[in-house]
C-alpha cells in the first residue's frame, strides 16, 4: 500500500460502495459478528461481497460491469482501510486475527472498519445534550412554560393511574361475575390486545364464552359430522 494512496481521501463512489455493502437491506450481504483485537466487529466472506456488487441492477446497487471491477472496488476498500482482511481462529471461529497479506481474495474473510453514516449518532447525541440542558435550566424557564410542563406531567401521571385503576376494576368485576354467573364479564375486552388506541376501548364490555360449552359444541358438531358421514356410506352401499 503506497503512501500516496493513504494520503488520499476515499472517493465519493467508493464511499457509496462501502455504504451499500454495509447495509444488508440494500446489498443482502449478511455479516457475522466476531472479535478482532478485543473489539466486536462485523465480518463477511469476500465471495459474498462480490456477489452483492454484481447483483442485477435494482436501482440500489452501484454500477459494476463485471466481477473484475467488483474485485477492484473491494481492493480499494482494503487500501483505504474501510475493511481489513482477517483470519478465523481454529478453536473459536468468532475470534479473528489480522492477516499480514492485505490483498482481496474471494475465499478470504474481511472485517468492517467502516462504521456507516454517523448522522443519526450525532443527532442522537445532540438530542441527549439538549434534553439534559433543558432539565438543568428548568428553573430559568419562563413561568408559562414551567406551569405548562407541570400540568402536562400531572396529566400523564393521571392517565397512567387511570389505566392501572381500570385494569384493577375490570379484573375484580371479572372475578365477581365468574362466581355469580357462568360467564365472566370483561370491561374493555380489547384493552391489552394488539390493536389501535381507539380500538382498545371498543366494545365497552363483552361476555367471555365458557370453555366447556365451546368444547361441547365442538364435540356435538364432530359427532353430527360423523353421523352424517356414516349415513352417506350406508346409502352408497
Amino acid at each position: 500500500m503506497s503512501d500516496e494512496v493513504i494520503a488520499e481521501q476515499p472517493s465519493k463512489e467508493l464511499m457509496g460502495v462501502a455504504a451499500y455493502l454495509y447495509s444488508p437491506n440494500k446489498s443482502g450481504l449478511r455479516a457475522r459478528e466476531g472479535v478482532l483485537n478485543g473489539r466486536r466487529v462485523q465480518f463477511f466472506k469476500g465471495k459474498s461481497a462480490l456477489n452483492a456488487l454484481t447483483r442485477p441492477e435494482d436501482g440500489k446497487a452501484p454500477r459494476v460491469s463485471s466481477r473484475e471491477e467488483a474485485v477492484e472496488w473491494a481492493q480499494e476498500l482494503l487500501d483505504f482501510q474501510l475493511i481489513v482482511r482477517c483470519d478465523r481462529n481454529t478453536g473459536d471461529t468468532r475470534q479473528l486475527s489480522i492477516n499480514p497479506m492485505q490483498n482481496f481474495e474471494e475465499d478470504a474473510y474481511f472485517a468492517w472498519l467502516y462504521e456507516g453514516s454517523q448522522l443519526m449518532v450525532i443527532l442522537g447525541g445532540i438530542g441527549v445534550v439538549a434534553v439534559v440542558l433543558a432539565g438543568v435550566m428548568f428553573p430559568l424557564w419562563p413561568s408559562v412554560l414551567r406551569n405548562g410542563t407541570w400540568y402536562l406531567s400531572m396529566l400523564a401521571l393521571g392517565l397512567l393511574g387511570l389505566l392501572f385503576a381500570t385494569a384493577i376494576v375490570r379484573l375484580i368485576l371479572y372475578l365477581i361475575t365468574m362466581v355469580a354467573a357462568p360467564q365472566g364479564l370483561w370491561i374493555f375486552p380489547n384493552l391489552f390486545e394488539d390493536v389501535g388506541f381507539f380500538e382498545s376501548f371498543v366494545p365497552l364490555y363483552a361476555w367471555e364464552a365458557p370453555k366447556d360449552s365451546t368444547q361441547a359444541a365442538g364435540g356435538a358438531s364432530a359427532a353430527a359430522a360423523t353421523h352424517i358421514a356414516a349415513a352417506s356410506e350406508k346409502k352408497t352401499e
